[in-house]
């Protein structure tokens, strides 16, 4: 259980991050345009890499991945990590120091290898996309005071982060705040979440790099956070009938259609997914950012191992041709496994021997191109 002298800490940092942020909303009058300067990002391209992602300690990254990314002409590679893999649900702000090693290695690598890295809580105290019960508060629906109770220790686990990698420099390193927020009718609760983790990491450290997801699971642009000067996060997964066919663990609510897939496709209400659906849902969505100058990243996008690769194929293409149109960069999930390019295990591919693995070579060239 958290003791009284770390709870008090933490919740002094979640107010600290609270005043801060208020302090630059207050340079914005009503009405008038953010009085913050927008950061400026490559066109990053790459991947998720996985191995921190469902919290199990012992768990290393792969050196090998960065040198395939650097190999391929790849510069970006988004760590989506459990805070279950150096803490626990039992005592949130206790942090085992040696289990940030995997962490610091990967930072290395992506020196050594010019790959930008990017830190992401998949799971932060009080929330995850997959699971949330698990959490003993909830960030999101919940009673005022079970985000309170959560609220510190998510603060406190990015002031540890952002005091233990100060002086790395942006262009290097940024923190992605918690993976895909959920669906939401309103973005209050967000936006202050939000704005108390971007302060106590400022606090911290005042140059980094921050991202933080869109709302509706990275589907939704947050207005609420322009004047914070953050990179936006979406993702390239409409729609769904195409990149999670045969998924189980989406809700089948979340499917346009259960027919197999084909692109472009109509869905189930007779409405036809091309590309200039695909503008509309994932581009044309996010114009109140971009005319603002809030840059835009795909933080996630690919597409499960049962949907016909030339389907998928035709897909990422359309997909491939508006990021780049838009000048927006991205990060396939994932590199090795189901929705990757090395081990995927699709039925309908010709494999090509890589290196002791198993590789999608039409896929990765298709990537490659855009």
């Amino acid at each position: 259980m958290m003791n009284r002298r770390d709870f008090l800490g933490a919740s002094a940092a979640a107010a600290a991050g609270l005043a801060l942020c208020s302090t630059v909303r207050g340079q914005t009058a009503p009405g008038a345009a953010p009085a913050v300067t927008q950061p400026k990002i490559p066109r990053w391209r790459g991947f998720n890499l996985t191995e921190l992602t469902g919290g199990r300690r012992g768990q290393r990254f792969r050196k090998s991945d960065f040198e395939w990314m650097a190999e391929w002409g790849f510069d970006f590679a988004r760590l989506p990590m459990s805070y279950w893999a150096w803490s626990s649900p039992e005592n949130w702000l206790e942090i085992d120091e040696k289990e940030l090693t995997p962490i610091d290695e990967a930072i290395e690598w992506g020196r050594e290898f010019g790959i930008h890295i990017n830190l992401n809580f998949h799971r932060i105290p009080g929330y995850c996309v997959n699971g949330r019960e698990q959490e003993p508060a909830q960030l999101f629906d919940s009673p005022r005071a079970a985000f309170e109770r959560a609220l510190p220790a998510a603060v406190h686990h990015w002031q540890y982060f952002a005091k233990r990698y100060r002086g790395i420099p942006r262009e290097r390193l940024s923190f992605d705040l918690f993976n895909e927020p959920p669906f939401m009718a309103d973005h209050g609760r967000y936006v202050e979440l939000a704005r108390a983790l971007v302060g106590a990491i400022r606090a911290e450290d005042p140059q980094r790099l921050i991202v933080a997801d869109g709302a509706d699971i990275g589907q939704t642009p947050v207005l609420g956070l322009v004047d914070l000067g953050l990179v936006q996060s979406t993702r390239g997964y409409l729609p769904k009938m195409v990149s999670h066919y045969t998924a189980t663990w989406v809700p089948v609510n979340e499917f346009e259609s259960l027919e197999r897939p084909t692109w472009p496709m109509t869905d189930s209400r007779g409405v036809r997914w091309d590309r200039e659906k695909l503008r509309t849902e994932l581009i044309a969505k996010w114009d109140p950012l971009t005319q603002l100058g809030v840059p835009v990243h795909v933080g996630e996008w690919g597409c499960f191992t049962r949907t016909p690769h030339a389907v998928m194929l035709a897909w990422m293409t359309d997909l491939l041709t508006l990021w780049k149109e838009a000048g927006w960069g991205w990060a396939m999930w994932n590199l090795r496994g189901g929705f990757g390019v090395v081990d995927s295990e699709r039925a309908d591919v010709k494999y090509e021997s890589f290196r002791g693995h198993q590789l999608d070579r039409q896929l990765l060239e298709l990537i490659r191109a855009y």
